[in-house]
């Protein structure tokens, strides 16, 4: 990769992270948070907005899903809030797709302009696992998927198949499969909470958890915690 290219795609970044810093300070006051009133009126907005054109709405927030996961993004908060905003069917829906087509995208720039860095910096860490996605590269990295990574950060976890050169086919649709179910426990969570802000309950920590919409998601959230630790210790030990 030249210097040039390396610039232009280090520019590229800031350019859009700073946009998508400044859109969000334009649209939150931070000062105000902690005020429950202020967060009802914004997130009603939001829901306002999506209602008025869902289907614009839809394709915008998947955008900028992909457009978030190219940046480095985090997984968890973009599925909170789609859940919020679409439920946790369609929000599961859009939040897996996006996240999905983003992460394929930024495995192929990886493994074209970044393949070097990423050898350097990561092929001696992780290179005892490197024969077991050899043999079955989808399977494994479902898995690995599912399991959160083996507590790899997101953004590490979309980049280290550029060390066992992953099929582009495998790659995407054992993403799709393996992130799936916590995008959908996430967006459960995403969708009580907006229930909460809507029927007008006080969000606190009793009345969050005598929910159903949201109890029953957290407790399936720690299932797939525990189910992940099992296959870390089976599949990823160190």
């Amino acid at each position: 990769m030249t210097k040039n290219i390396k610039i232009a795609v280090g520019l590229i970044y800031i350019l859009c992270l700073c946009l998508i810093l400044y859109g969000f300070f334009i649209f939150v006051d931070v000062t105000q948070l902690n005020d429950y009133k202020y967060i009802r009126d914004k997130t009603q907005f939001l829901i306002a907005l999506k209602d008025q054109n869902s289907f614009w709405f839809s394709i915008l927030f998947f955008l900028f899903t992909i457009i978030w996961i190219l940046l480095l993004g985090f997984a968890t908060p973009i599925s909170l809030i789609s859940g919020f905003l679409f439920g946790k069917f369609y929000g599961t829906l859009i939040s897996v797709l996006g996240f999905t087509f983003g992460c394929t995208l930024l495995y192929i720039l990886a493994n074209q302009y970044f393949k070097d860095i990423i050898l350097e910096k990561l092929s001696s860490k992780i290179s005892k696992f490197k024969d077991m996605f050899n043999r079955n590269e989808f399977l494994y990295f479902m898995i690995f998927r599912f399991a959160g990574g083996g507590g790899t950060p997101f953004a590490i976890q979309n980049l280290l198949p550029v060390i066992f050169n992953m099929k582009i086919k495998n790659y995407f649709l054992s993403t799709l499969l393996g992130l799936f179910p916590m995008v959908f426990i996430l967006s459960a969570i995403g969708e009580g909470i907006e229930k909460i802000i809507e029927n007008n309950i006080d969000p606190s920590f009793i009345n969050m958890i005598q929910n159903q919409e949201i109890l029953f998601p957290i407790l399936g959230f720690f299932v797939i915690i525990i189910f992940s630790f099992i296959l870390r210790k089976i599949y990823f030990k160190k």
